[in-house]
């Protein structure tokens, strides 16, 4: 851990390796419905020599698996609010994928909303826009077809669906994290002014590069889009080029406030 490092609620954070002392910038990491903190591990890891990495675990999984899962987007970016709050002493970038987008988004409004200064930049992956509305009810598929989701979306192997125990502690976080964003409403009027990034697979089935594109009537900051050869997992065979993205901006992110 850096000699400087902010203390951090670890249940909710997870700092997986350490940042230079003189680290100016925190990247903040979203997991994905169904993810967890580990997913970003090998972000971490590259990041961490330019900037500290805090990457979120949502409860009901992995070591907070005896907590009830939260099941509205609402009160989890209300929680993660609370809980980033104290690492704003520096400049914070989010990035998020898929659910984990429209969570950092979320938590960046409301810090809007109270007048702080954060995020510096937020990162939304895999997602289409607040704005952009879609009637999903994956949340309410049997076991079978909640699992056969993860086969075709390519975030999980057919080995591990196929162990029991492993199922086990899969479904019930799954589901919450379904269940919360599929209900989540949406938010069209909701503008920031820190600048976006978007970003997506090109061959993504669950999202379209214009719904991604749709973001940018989300900030009132500059935009950029990125478009990946991948389907919604593209981060695995992209991920020298995203993290080149992410390191840029952190290197370039102010010294303090």
């Amino acid at each position: 851990m850096s000699g400087n490092s902010t203390p951090v609620d670890s249940r909710w954070l997870r700092r997986y390796h350490p940042a230079p002392t003189a680290a100016a910038a925190r990247l903040v990491c979203f997991p994905h419905a169904g993810g967890s903190a580990g997913y970003f591990h090998p972000v971490s890891a590259a990041v961490s020599p330019y900037a500290e990495v805090l990457c979120v675990q949502y409860p009901g999984r992995q070591d907070r698996r005896g907590e009830p899962g939260i099941v509205s987007i609402a009160e989890l970016a209300d929680r993660l609010y609370e809980v980033l709050r104290p690492c704003a002493d520096r400049p914070l970038t989010f990035f998020g994928h898929s659910m984990g987008a429209v969570l950092a988004f979320e938590v960046a409004r409301r810090f809007a909303r109270d007048g702080l200064a954060a995020p510096a930049h937020l990162f939304v992956s895999g997602r289409r826009a607040p704005s952009v509305h879609r009637e999903e009810r994956v949340h309410l598929l049997s076991d079978e077809e909640l699992l056969a989701e993860l086969l075709v979306l390519g975030g999980t192997s057919e080995q591990v669906l196929a162990d029991p125990e492993l199922r086990e502690m899969i479904l019930p976080p799954l589901r919450s994290d379904y269940t919360a964003i599929e209900t989540y409403p949406g938010a069209a009027g909701a503008v920031l002014d820190c600048p976006v990034t978007a970003l997506t697979g090109d061959a993504d089935s669950r999202v379209t590069v214009e719904e991604v594109r749709a973001w940018s009537g989300h900030t009132r900051g500059p935009f950029d889009l990125q478009v990946f050869p991948g389907g919604h997992f593209y981060l695995a065979d992209q991920a020298p080029a995203v993290l080149g993205l992410l390191i840029s901006q952190l290197v370039g992110a102010p010294a303090g406030r």
